[in-house]
């Protein structure tokens, strides 16, 4: 089958095409934006891709075009496939009737976390020899691939809320029928498509009603908002995990959380040692090795596994040290996520000045959805740089004034990078924090401190 995918430069749409090839299709693919890593990963597949979305893309006609999310009417490739009745679907239906029927599915969904943790949770079904098939928003290091088939049972799938496509406009995770799913965490997010947080709970009990009794949910203790979602109605075995709580519980041996104890229903399973930092990958950390023994691995032969977990490109990326200034790349997209990474490295670092610069890249983000809860969730900075684009809708010197003297604005990634040399010195944490290319600022930074 010769397929063509609109969107296919896209983290998810790019795993979606990568595994096509590897079922033996035919694949090709446009997006506005053609460009490294996943152009070059996918072009090393043999898979042609084109830029741009015109008509002339999809002739001759293919026998299936994959549409993804980012598609929207008035796209000339969309408008030309619905004019000419070219048979289409969407990454995440096809995903689910072609590919996840018939294997065991582990869906990992959550506000936050859901990459690292699906990462983490492939990692440990890889360590326990059951070879699972992955699809991750990102490129988890271990593996150095964004997705795989894999030989097992097993497939472990990163699980979005967000919707499926312009004429689906269900949660993407409603199509992947999980036996295992994790909800790791529920905050109000996505304020382009959703009103509120209750918006949000029905399209997580959708997910709900989805896993079979004969499966397991794996559910974060602490979180008020999916214990809400539970009340709705539950039909499966439910396993909670938290931090002193829940059936699955931690308890920090580091303050930063680079060792912890386990203990499941009051019994000791041991002690894990690993490079991450922070409570919430405590947390995802807790519900990757629930889930990987409810699909039958043994939790204590897993310990030793989360040592050699190598995490996912830009969760908190060491990009480089200069004359003692370390610079980090974290993919943030929400408060909660700035405030317990900054906790975590704080609790590592102890009075060492961590400097924060800040790109408002998501649709919530530049919609002002988080405004009020940035500051706050900055509290572990010593100063932010904050990138204030001239076509951000808001003012962000609300943010900055909330700060006490420890924020400032600029209006480029240019005079980011110029803000953040005045200021550094040896000892200084350095993150850069978007879910968006940042136009390469955290490696620009660095370069510019060598050529200094």
């Amino acid at each position: 089958m010769r397929m063509h995918i609109l969107g296919i430069c896209g983290t998810f749409m790019g795993g979606v095409a990568a595994l096509a090839r590897e079922l033996g299709h035919t694949v090709e693919g446009s997006d506005a934006n053609v460009y490294p890593p996943m152009s070059t990963q996918l072009e090393a597949l043999g898979i042609e891709l084109m830029r741009g979305y015109a008509a002339e893309h999809l002739q001759p006609a293919p026998d299936l075009v994959v549409v993804g999310n980012a598609m929207t009417r008035g796209n000339p490739a969309v408008e030309y496939m619905l004019d000419t009745q070219l048979r289409y679907i969407s990454g995440p239906q096809w995903l689910g009737e072609t590919l996840l029927a018939g294997r065991e599915v582990l869906a990992v969904a959550g506000t936050h976390g859901k990459t690292t943790t699906t990462s983490l949770l492939a990692h440990l079904l890889e360590q326990a020899g059951l070879a699972p098939g992955f699809l991750v928003g990102g490129v988890p290091a271990n593996f150095g691939v964004s997705a795989r088939l894999g030989q097992g049972k097993p497939f472990v799938i990163e699980a979005d809320e967000y919707d499926t496509a312009f004429f689906d406009k269900r949660s993407k995770f409603v199509h992947y029928r999980p036996r295992i799913a994790i909800l790791n965490n529920l905050e109000y997010d996505h304020a382009d498509i959703f009103p509120d947080v209750a918006a949000i709970q029905r399209q997580f009990h959708h997910l709900v009603r989805t896993v079979p009794g004969n499966g397991r949910l794996i559910v974060n203790a602490h979180d008020k908002h999916l214990a809400e979602v539970l009340t709705m109605g539950c039909w499966t075995p439910v396993e909670t995990f938290g931090i002193g709580c829940g059936d699955w519980q931690a308890t920090l041996v580091e303050a930063d959380g680079s060792a912890f104890t386990v203990h499941r229903s009051g019994e000791l399973i041991g002690d894990v040692h690993w490079s991450l930092l922070g409570n919430h990958s405590v947390m995802n950390a807790l519900a990757a090795l629930a889930a990987a023994t409810a699909a039958g691995a043994d939790p204590r032969a897993l310990l030793p596994a989360f040592a050699t977990f190598e995490s996912v490109k830009r969760r908190m990326e060491l990009v480089g040290e200069v004359n003692g200034v370390r610079v980090y790349d974290d993919f943030a997209h929400h408060p909660t996520a700035i405030a317990t990474t900054l906790a975590g490295l704080r609790a590592k670092v102890g009075a060492a000045r961590i400097v924060v610069a800040l790109e408002p890249r998501s649709n919530s983000m530049r919609q002002g959805a988080h405004a009020e809860a940035l500051a706050p969730s900055l509290a572990d900075a010593d100063a932010v740089v904050f990138l204030h684009r001239p076509e951000l809708p808001w003012d962000a010197r609300h943010v900055t004034a909330a700060l006490g003297g420890r924020g400032s604005t600029v209006p480029n990634v240019d005079a980011l990078l110029e803000a953040l040399r005045a200021q550094v010195k040896s000892g200084d944490q350095v993150i850069f924090m978007s879910n968006g290319g940042f136009e390469a600022a955290p490696r620009r930074f660095v370069e510019r401190l060598r050529h200094d």
